[in-house]
């Protein structure tokens, strides 16, 4: 049975402990932050003292804004604090938002990430078994831990670290040093089977890759309603966030997939003017369709069901309209033999 998780998305962390816990009351299984308009690991600390199951996880914080010693500390205190139940999901960004807003350092991306999962694990393991702290890369250095800094092994174990990606050499990397891989809500059937699998695969395949099963969490777009009027407004809205996503250069593989390659600059262009609308326009039905999980929140569920079984362990519909009793429906419906 798939796993579902939910956004747990609100304007003060201390909100997110009640929020979080209708979500668990709705039957979602985990709940996940990302790096908005706030940062994505203080509403976890809220939502693990309302909480008693949910998986809680960042998906995704901003690995460049930050170092591993950083990470590492967050990580312990997230998994500390919930009962071993935090996941620290990490993604890159892309360079003007590394170098522009967060004022940090941009280079190898993949190769940068690699080292920063290794980091992490290498001052986990130094706390965990009381071991000398000597890692020493290419992009981060770690050799300094006194016992004053040191907490020592965390009795709920240590997180799971999972990457996104969506180029090739990124998701192998995942493949290879993470133990899972989110996979963003802009994707389609086509590009996650011919594209994202075959990298994960090559990825795990190498001889430092984990031994252990990778999980996998795939987002989805999900235009759903109780009547016509509800789906073709979730539809409306699910356009406009799927042409702000096909308009982003990082994103074009999945175009590039379909021979759609030509719409992410004409696309680029508009939102650079804020034309939005015209932008939604130029989405053809065929994108749409590919992209964009439309129906019911029962024939929702079982497209999710279809389209993600085979190969996801966790999903995360990203719902545009509806309420609390759209989203349990479509919940039930996911999980529904």
């Amino acid at each position: 049975m798939l796993c579902v998780d939910a956004s747990l998305m609100v304007d003060n962390p201390l909100d997110a402990g009640p929020a979080a816990r209708l979500l668990e009351d709705a039957g979602y299984d985990g709940a996940y932050t990302f790096e908005g308009r706030h940062d994505p690991f203080m509403p976890l600390l809220a939502a693990a003292a309302t909480t008693s199951r949910l998986q809680l996880s960042t998906g995704i914080a901003v690995a460049f804004a930050r170092n591993p010693m950083l990470l590492a500390n967050l990580g312990y205190d997230l998994q500390l604090a919930s009962g071993g139940r935090f996941v620290l999901g990490l993604g890159s960004q892309i360079r003007p938002h590394i170098e522009k807003r967060f004022s940090a350092t941009w280079s190898q991306p993949a190769a940068r990430m690699r080292e920063m999962v290794l980091a992490i694990r290498s001052i986990w393991k130094a706390w965990q078994e009381g071991s000398r702290l000597d890692f020493r890369g290419e992009f981060y250095t770690h050799t300094l831990m006194t016992p004053f800094f040191d907490p020592g092994p965390n009795p709920h174990g240590l997180p799971p670290i999972v990457l996104a990606g969506v180029g090739p050499v990124m998701t192998e990397v995942a493949g290879e040093v993470g133990d899972g891989f989110l996979v963003h809500p802009f994707n389609t059937p086509a590009f996650v089977a011919q594209d994202l699998l075959p990298a994960l695969t090559r990825g795990r395949a190498r001889e430092t890759a984990l031994a252990t099963p990778l999980g996998v969490s795939c987002q989805l777009i999900v235009a759903t309603g109780n009547t016509a009027e509800e789906r073709a407004s979730s539809l409306q809205m699910a356009r406009a966030q799927v042409a702000f996503y096909a308009s982003t250069p990082a994103y074009a593989p999945v175009l590039e997939r379909h021979g759609w390659a030509d719409l992410q600059p004409r696309l680029n262009v508009l939102s650079k003017q804020g034309q939005w609308q015209e932008m939604s326009a130029l989405l053809s039905e065929e994108l749409l369709d590919a992209v964009v999980v439309q129906g019911d929140p029962e024939e929702a569920g079982g497209l999710i069901r279809e389209r993600c079984g085979a190969w996801c362990t966790r999903v995360s519909p990203v719902v545009y309209g509806g309420g609390q009793e759209t989203a349990a429906q479509l919940v039930r419906a996911i999980k529904a033999q």
